[in-house]
């Protein structure tokens, strides 16, 4: 469904704003009108992002994709006029009957040349001309606008029925039943890698993508092309900007501020946009449960160059700098165990501290070559380096008493001890070249290739141990110089590995009498020097939109999605490596439909997936928090299916709102011992995103985050046999509310020319409310065991409290 970019007509009467609640009021009937809707293209067939459209005196803008809806009035002859600066005006006069749609597909071009309206038996089937047919486009507006601890596009995620988190400090997610490191992020056609130390969500900090620089967000949750790589659950393929004039947003907050500003030469050939973000989570973080000192810090610089050398060559560059220190201190943790015979507090007090750092760079050069108008060729050199460094000594001393009705303790049972030390180094080295293409066989056909090699780099030094004394949940107890260990793993690993990789692809679409048919097609390989396997990779799409009354879109997407192994893949749990792994394997059947249609005379979308995966060779893994740790063998396989559904439109005239439900299960069958559920098994799913405003003060908004999922069944030991251990954590429940209150905008606020303000094209306030309710989530469990009764206790991890967050916008 396309966004509607007309700014309502508000009624002057209150409207009661209840954004908790949820609930809406009924819209307002306007006299009798017909609809134009379409694109606005530049001269490449690029979306025009706030191109201009003039209907009787009156303004409308195109949105990030270059897409417009307009009513206007039926049953007369109306003219509108297409504006852009430095490119040459089109008038188009219409007269159309009442309750009649008609779609324009328009492209400006630059000035002394003449603007055209674009050929409409092109056949096309969504608004973003680069979006692949199985995946979902996000705004990147709404990405800026919600509340975010993470800074970043996954918190607008975590409201889709297919994604699952279950920490608001993490940046990562897991989709379908797949595991945090299942999951692909390109952003400018550039692979993205996460930290391989990173053990909890405090440690993580700032998301790679920066919301300010996003201009597309395109989202597979299964069955996508073969021109996006080798994992088994999804892709985020993310594209920044390329500003065509000067632009900049400054915003501060109680957790640190950002600072982005982009422009183009005069000639619009160089196009540049940088962006800064820091932030200081100590705040947040306080609310914890416990008395613990944190001082986390993360900032990161991002840049994306773009120089245009002619009409056939293109210079594009984007780097990243990005740095995280982690400073965690603690000092006392009580926690009640809740027994109605004989209740007990489980008092521990802390000694030492942890100190954790990550560096990370990326640069991406990229050569593109247009020759003709059907030929596109790209050549891209590429770059990823981490060093990360995990250092803790923490002693942790461990009092069990008994307490009276009032919760205080008056007789300790029993006393232990515990040391928890590492000296953990890793550092990644990944580069390559890559070559992408592609040939219009015409409008409405096409053919992709790729090719891609890339080295890497490893070298890691894992020192880590545990020492227990009197009280610990001790599991394979191993003596190392008189001492009684819990777990010892020194390993030191350097090694250097060649990938390879390539794809092809056929895209067409056609009509079968009314219908349209949309179908893709393609196969990828890979290959890798370090185990000498070749996997390849069939799939396929295809979307069918039938000429009925009712807007339907009916899709089916299938393939093998293989998931070569990364260096966390083939260590094993005692630090040796694996050269006999082989990549996990999952086959994706995906059906889905995408219902458009109209309530209270406003756009809505309800969009339904079907899926089964087949998973084959998998790696069998523990969930540490947001780490995951393999045994580094393919003894293991299972299965996963579910239903995702999600409601898209204006619940509040001229602002898009969605809904979101899912239930998902997710299996494994370790040694062929029988089914259990994977430890990201996600079951029921409930979420939200919803915007409103208030009728007698447009200027004042409210976004909410809504997300109750059921608890993960992650709760055992760390390396417990998963089938003597079937618990499962608390559900997660959680609900953000961001209010925005402009001060300047372009709309009813915009300022006097020639004042201070008017440099400025919004300047806002507001305040996030996070986790409303200040609900106390599980994130994991902590195992003590009485010396004495050899009784284990359950000591819940939990997350962050209700935090309030201040912040100003400033954008020019």
């Amino acid at each position: 469904m396309k966004k509607t970019i007309q700014q309502p007509t508000l009624p002057h009467s209150k409207r009661f704003l209840s954004t908790i609640s949820l609930s809406l009021l009924g819209g307002i009937l306007f006299a009798q009108t017909a609809q134009i809707s379409g694109k606005i293209v530049d001269e490449n067939k690029n979306p025009i992002d706030k191109a201009e459209i003039i209907v009787a005196d009156k303004s409308y803008f195109t949105n990030e994709n270059g897409d417009f809806k307009i009513d206007i009035p039926s049953n007369q002859s109306v003219t509108i006029t297409f504006n852009y600066n430095n490119y040459s005006s089109y008038t188009q006069t219409l007269s159309l009957r009442d309750k009649n749609k008609k779609q324009l597909f328009i492209q400006l071009v630059p000035d002394k040349n003449k603007a055209i309206e674009l050929d409409e038996a092109i056949i096309t089937f969504q608004s973003n001309s680069n979006k692949p047919l199985q995946s979902l486009s996000l705004s990147a507006t709404q990405m800026q606008q919600g509340p975010s601890l993470t800074g970043g596009v996954t918190d607008l995620l975590k409201t889709l029925p297919f994604v699952n988190s279950n920490t608001e400090l993490s940046s990562q997610y897991m989709v379908r039943g797949g595991n945090y490191d299942e999951n692909l992020i390109y952003v400018n056609g550039m692979e993205v890698y996460k930290p391989q130390l990173i053990r909890s969500g405090q440690q993580e900090g700032l998301g790679f993508v920066n919301p300010n620089m996003t201009e597309f967000i395109n989202f597979s949750a299964g069955g996508w092309e073969a021109k996006y790589g080798d994992k088994m659950s999804s892709v985020l393929d993310v594209t920044y900007k390329r500003p065509q004039k000067l632009e900049g947003q400054v915003e501060a907050s109680l957790m640190g501020g950002s600072a982005t500003i982009g422009g183009a030469s005069k000639n619009k050939k160089l196009s540049a946009i940088v962006g800064a973000r820091y932030q200081n989570r100590n705040l947040v973080l306080n609310t914890l449960k416990g008395d613990t000192n944190f001082n986390p810090q993360y900032y990161d610089l991002q840049t994306n160059i773009n120089y245009k050398l002619n009409d056939k060559w293109n210079i594009a560059f984007l780097g990243t700098i990005s740095r995280s220190r982690y400073e965690m201190f603690p000092i006392k943790r009580d926690t009640y165990i809740n027994r109605i015979d004989n209740p007990l507090l489980l008092s521990v007090y802390y000694n030492g501290k942890e100190d954790d750092k990550y560096a990370t760079e990326t640069g991406n050069l990229s050569f593109t070559y247009k020759p003709n108008s059907k030929v596109d060729l790209a050549l891209d050199v590429f770059a990823y380096h981490s060093k990360e460094q995990e250092y803790f000594d923490i002693q942790g001393s461990y009092f069990i008493s008994e307490v009276d009705e009032k919760g205080n303790a008056t007789s300790t049972t029993d006393v232990g001890s515990q040391l928890d030390h590492a000296r953990n180094n890793f550092d990644a080295l990944v580069a390559g070249i890559q070559h992408k293409g592609k040939y219009k066989i015409n409008g409405n056909n096409n053919i992709e290739w790729g090719l891609k090699y890339q080295q890497e780099d490893i070298r890691d030094l894992w020192n880590e141990w545990q020492v227990i004394d009197s009280t610990g949940y001790v599991v394979n107890t191993t003596p190392s110089n008189g001492l009684n260990l819990k777990y010892y793993v020194n390993s030191k690993n350097n090694i250097k590995t060649n990938r390879i990789s390539g794809y092809a692809q056929y895209t067409g679409k056609y009509m079968w009498n009314d219908t349209k048919i949309f179908f893709n097609a393609g196969l990828r390989t890979t290959y890798w020097d370090f185990n000498n396997e070749t996997d390849i990779s069939p799939r396929a799409q295809v979307a069918v939109k039938p000429d009925w009354k009712s807007d339907m879109l009916f899709r089916f997407s299938t393939g093998i999605y293989y998931q070569p192994p990364f260096y966390r893949e083939i260590r094993r749990l005692d630090g040796s490596l694996n050269d006999k792994i082989k990549s996990q394997k999952s086959i994706h059947f995906i059906a889905g439909n995408d219902y458009e249609f109209k309530w209270m005379d406003r756009p809505f979308k309800l969009t339904t997936e079907l899926y089964y995966k087949i998973l084959q060779d998998l790696n069998p893994y523990y969930v540490d928090n947001v780490r995951i740790r393999y045994t580094a063998d393919n003894n293991s396989k299972g299965y996963a299916y579910g239903l995702d559904m999600r409601l898209y439109g204006q619940f509040v005239p001229g602002i898009d709102s969605w809904f979101s439900a899912s239930y998902a299960r997710a299996y494994q069958n370790i040694d062929n011992r029988g089914n259990i559920p994977l430890p990201t098994d996600p079951r029921f799913k409930f979420s939200a995103f919803f915007q409103d405003y208030m009728d007698f003060l447009p200027s004042f908004k409210v976004n909410v985050n809504m997300v109750y999922a059921s608890g993960l069944p992650n709760g055992a030991p760390q390396f417990s046999d998963p089938y003597n251990y079937q618990t499962t954590l608390s559900a997660y429940k959680r609900v953000d509310i961001g209010f925005v209150k402009e001060l300047v905008n372009q709309k009813e606020l915009k300022p006097s020319k020639g004042t201070f303000w008017s440099n400025f094209k919004e300047v806002s306030i507001g305040i996030d409310v996070f986790n409303v309710f200040d609900i106390k989530n599980q994130i994991s469990n902590s195992w003590i065991r009485d010396v004495n009764s050899s009784e284990v206790y359950t000591m819940p991890n939990y997350l962050t409290g209700r935090f309030f967050n201040a912040k100003i916008n400033f954008k020019f």
